[in-house]
């Protein structure tokens, strides 16, 4: 967990800064990933969607980062991990991206307390809950000022960033 805080409060960055998407209304982000890339598929059917784009490769045994061709982040950030064990680990939501229940970026705490009643708080201070529908992923939230700024859906098995 502490690593996915981490890379949480980088914003999932190759350098620094929160990821800087395009903003897009297309689908829901989750329960089991955003438009035809779903968690778990491996980086060959992730890139037969045509929806994913290398950003950085993997080195040894870790997880190369890629963008939603619908949702560049721009240069120096990541929308996504693909763990060569796990598959599409990570997605990270974009501006206008919500998940089922209405959740995205700008939503309060009790916002999220309202469409999430089991939500709990990390050691590390940031609220995470399982994803309604996905017993194998959890939706995880970075706020400041009382709002949104970070919205990650993952495998809880996910081992890029923890």
């Amino acid at each position: 967990m502490k690593v996915l805080v981490a890379v949480l409060a980088g914003g999932a960055l190759l350098t620094a800064g929160a990821p800087a998407f395009a903003e897009s209304t297309q689908t829901a982000l989750g329960p089991y990933g955003y438009g035809k890339v779903r968690l778990g598929m491996s980086e060959k059917q992730a890139k037969a969607t045509r929806e994913v784009v290398l950003k950085k490769a993997g080195e040894a045994g870790s997880c190369a980062g890629w963008d939603l061709t619908a949702l560049p982040t721009g240069k120096d950030n990541v929308g996504l991990y693909i763990s060569k064990k796990r598959g599409v680990a990570l997605i990270f939501a974009a501006k206008g991206v919500k998940t089922p229940e209405g959740i995205g970026l700008g939503s309060t705490m009790t916002q999220i307390k309202k469409a999430y009643p089991g939500v709990k708080t990390a050691a590390s201070g940031y609220p995470y809950v399982s994803v309604p529908g996905n017993s194998k992923a959890n939706y995880s939230f970075l706020l400041s000022k009382g709002k949104v700024y970070e919205l990650a859906l993952s495998l809880k098995t996910q081992d890029c960033v923890n």
